[in-house]
């Protein structure tokens, strides 16, 4: 699945013409593959992907109703929290860091059913509108790697652009997702304010 959609993989897993971990497996090769020139990556979740994409898989082999987003390969901006990654919102400051618990967005979509593979790169602590300020690199725009992707959360649209991730989460404040989805033409949703846990 080169540019798969959330209905697709989810069709796909459920008529078994597919594996959540193969899908899963899949994004990770083209990560491995091109990341390295786009920088839309600061961390993966490689296990608690692959668990999850198992979990799926058990419930499609028996025949079960699935969740509405059973296999989904999700990026996670770096500014949520995730057990078991790094959560550095792009700083020096939080290097190192590791969060005790995963944000009610992060709980939600696992829950779900959404494989979880990593946290995105974005502007340091959200602040910025290129993803050229974040403390581990700027983030490269897949359409023309000599552009910016937007930001603050460019990691996020980047990764959708570069089929690294079928969707992925940013936060938007002033145009942190619906500008980055501009600038790499994807689509950005910001929901209505308070929808979402801050």
């Amino acid at each position: 699945m080169t540019t798969a959609t959330i209905d697709s993989v989810r069709t796909a897993i459920a008529a078994r013409t597919a594996t959540a971990t193969q899908i899963a497996e899949d994004h990770y090769a083209r990560i491995a593959a091109g990341d390295g020139e786009i920088n839309s990556f600061l961390a993966l979740s490689r296990d608690r992907a692959l668990a999850q994409a198992a979990k799926i898989d058990a419930l499609a082999q028996k025949g079960d109703p699935l969740p509405p987003l059973a296999g989904v390969p999700i990026g996670i901006k770096d500014v949520l929290t995730m057990t078991g990654s790094p959560a550095t919102a792009g700083s020096k400051i939080l290097e190192g860091y590791t969060p005790p618990y995963d944000a009610t967005a992060v709980t939600r979509l696992e829950a779900a059913g959404a494989v979880l593979l990593g946290k995105l790169n974005c502007d340091e602590f959200a602040m910025g509108s290129s993803n050229e300020n974040s403390a581990y690199g700027p983030v490269r725009n897949p359409r023309a790697l000599d552009r910016v992707p937007g930001g603050s959360s460019g990691g996020s649209a980047a990764a959708v652009a570069a089929n690294f991730a079928v969707a992925t989460l940013g936060t938007d404040t002033g145009g942190s997702i619906r500008q980055p989805a501009a600038f790499c033409g994807v689509v950005g949703m910001l929901p209505t304010y308070g929808r979402v846990s801050r």
